[in-house]
């Protein structure tokens, strides 16, 4: 079957129609792609000036606004492009950039009526003589929603699995720690009402008195795992020298804390996931590390809480599947996520690990001035 379209090409590189529809033909779809088509066109000068637009661009921007512009340019409503810099920039704009390669890339777009949205954009230039452009541009809102849902629904799943694998680990914790020393306990006391000798039945009150406090240990640990109470009553560097303490106590772990703060309280959420995400990154460290000692660095700078925590263990290839459960290398990025903030792992074999993650502490953050 042949193609509706056939092209030769001549020495001097020009292309000449040699297909089945005439020259009038090709212009009439053309032109009338240009009236229907759903993507907003302009075309433009080599000055930037808008000439021209199709009726698409003409719904979604404001031409009254564009005649007050000088000289026109599409620069009344363009908030900038994404470069690999930076989400919204004019730097090195692709109005003036004669070198850059802008035949694929997002710029942010003012419209009429819904306000600066995402628009996915090709420029280039169509007649080199006259120095005509034309930008097509085409709205990136609904995938951008799809997107948003699909991760949404995702982060969900994940949410829930986690919560699922927690409450399993409590689960054995009571099954194998609470639960048999509240039975040994029970036993004991049965034993008391047959011991006649008062001696006997003094050793038997310590040995059940040993058992209560070592459940009552196990009980508080439990608890300070699920949900710290100094992280709520005193903050998140009190909360750090708490679990550290705990974790020198109980695993012979050292762990170096230096705090930078500026203030005392953050928002609820960025002491949540910053408290998790540091407890995650030293129980692997304990686990897989092995190591005796981690170094933690809690400190902020004008706009953003960081936190680094580093060993100097056997490290692991990150490209890799991570060993492990729990919350997991993907489980940190996650909730580095939620508090718009970034993680970044950087470990070699046999020299170490180092996990960061800074996240924004402004008034949007939720922070709480002292």
């Amino acid at each position: 079957m042949r193609s509706l379209l056939f092209f030769s090409r001549s020495q001097e590189g020009r292309c000449f129609l040699v297909n089945n529809l005439s020259k009038t033909a090709i212009i009439e779809l053309l032109t009338k792609m240009y009236e229907k088509s759903p993507e907003i066109i302009f075309f433009l000068n080599a000055n930037g000036k808008v000439i021209d637009m199709n009726p698409a661009a003409k719904v979604v921007v404001d031409e009254k606004e564009l005649e007050k512009g000088f000289p026109q340019s599409i620069c009344e409503f363009c908030m900038g492009y994404t470069s690999n810099m930076e989400s919204r920039t004019c730097t090195n704009c692709y109005l003036r950039d004669d070198e850059g390669d802008f035949s694929s890339f997002q710029i942010y777009l003012k419209t009429k009526k819904d306000g600066t949205l995402p628009f996915a954009a090709s420029y280039q230039v169509i007649d080199e003589d006259s120095g005509i452009r034309i930008l097509m541009l085409r709205n990136l809102t609904k995938p951008f929603q799809t997107q948003k849902e699909l991760y949404k629904n995702n982060m969900t799943k994940h949410v829930i699995r986690a919560q699922e694998d927690e409450r399993k680990r409590i689960s054995r914790e009571l099954h194998d720690g609470v639960i048999q020393e509240l039975l040994n306990s029970l036993v004991e006391l049965r034993i008391l009402k047959y011991l006649d000798n008062d001696k006997e039945k003094d050793e038997k009150i310590k040995q059940t008195e040993m058992s209560l406090t070592r459940l009552l240990d196990d009980v508080r640990n439990l608890s300070v795992e699920l949900r710290p109470s100094s992280l709520d009553d005193l903050g998140l560097e009190a909360a750090f020298r708490s679990h550290f303490k705990w974790l020198e106590k109980n695993y012979g772990l050292i762990v170096h804390f230096t705090p930078e703060l500026q203030s005392k309280r953050y928002g609820n959420e960025v002491e949540t996931v910053f408290y998790r995400i540091c407890q995650e990154a030293i129980f692997n460290a304990l686990k897989y590390a092995q190591v005796d000692e981690v170094f933690v660095r809690l400190h902020e700078d004008s706009q953003s809480l960081h936190l680094q925590v580093e060993d100097h263990g056997i490290g692991f290839d990150v490209t890799s599947e991570a060993r492990g459960t729990g919350l997991g290398l993907y489980g940190m990025r996650e909730r580095a996520e939620f508090i718009h903030g970034q993680l970044t792992i950087h470990s070699e074999i046999d020299q170490g690990t180092t996990i960061h993650i800074h996240a924004p502490i402004d008034a949007q953050a939720g922070r709480i001035e002292e």
